[in-house]
């Protein structure tokens, strides 16, 4: 598991700003300290992958250099995931990319209810994906988006990519994922859920704050 925050860097900055309440009035920004940490989660996961020999002529010399051997496929979680998914394609800019429409019934009584909507992607077979999520609260949306794309193919490992998560998610998700590699890259990993299964210390609905309060 790979936690961002544990190393002191600028993207500590980022994850104050997204949680900080007066400056989540700024959509704009908050939708930007989103982008900007999926772009450094990007970089991180790219460090995993396996990459081949590469030559390229200059107009001095030929210089060699090692680049990603296969295309990633990023899957986006709506609505969310919409400017953290961004900050991933700006980096890994010739990756393929899927869709999952994903959303949880506040109404249902006692356990959460996920719902999954429009999902498309490309074949996953063989392939790295990266699902990007920026709020992993129970787990459940992300089981359910891997059932649901499986139907794409088999990758060869996936990488759960959040900008803040709850022990509780991560536990679900370690015990209800199987045959199949994954390996968690967080922003922050958080204290707990609450009763209503939001994050805390958290942020808030990251849906709302990025686009505006849902009807």
């Amino acid at each position: 598991m790979f936690i961002l925050s544990d190393t002191p860097s600028v993207a500590n900055q980022f994850i104050l700003e997204l949680r900080d309440k007066k400056i989540q009035q700024d959509r704009m920004r908050f939708r930007k300290n989103l982008e900007r940490l999926g772009e450094i989660l990007a970089y991180e996961i790219s460090k995993s992958f396996e990459y081949k020999e590469a030559k390229v002529e200059t107009p001095l010399a030929i210089a060699s250099t090692s680049i990603i051997n296969s295309k990633p496929v990023i899957i986006s979680i709506l609505r969310a995931s919409l400017p953290f998914y961004q900050g991933f394609l700006n980096i890994l800019d010739q990756a393929e990319s899927g869709f999952i429409g994903a959303f949880r019934e506040e109404k249902t009584e006692g356990e959460i209810k996920v719902n999954l909507g429009y999902h498309a992607s490309p074949s996953l077979e063989g392939k790295d994906v990266i699902i990007a999520d920026p709020m992993l609260a129970t787990g459940k949306s992300i089981i359910k988006t891997v059932n649901t794309i499986l139907s794409h193919g088999k990758p060869e490992r996936i990488h759960i990519a959040s900008a803040f998560a709850a022990p509780e998610g991560i536990e679900y998700i370690q015990k209800n994922l199987k045959n199949i590699p994954f390996t968690f890259w967080l922003g922050t990993l958080d204290e707990k859920l609450n009763h209503l299964s939001y994050i805390v210390p958290g942020l808030g609905d990251a849906g709302d704050l990025a686009f505006g309060p849902k009807l």
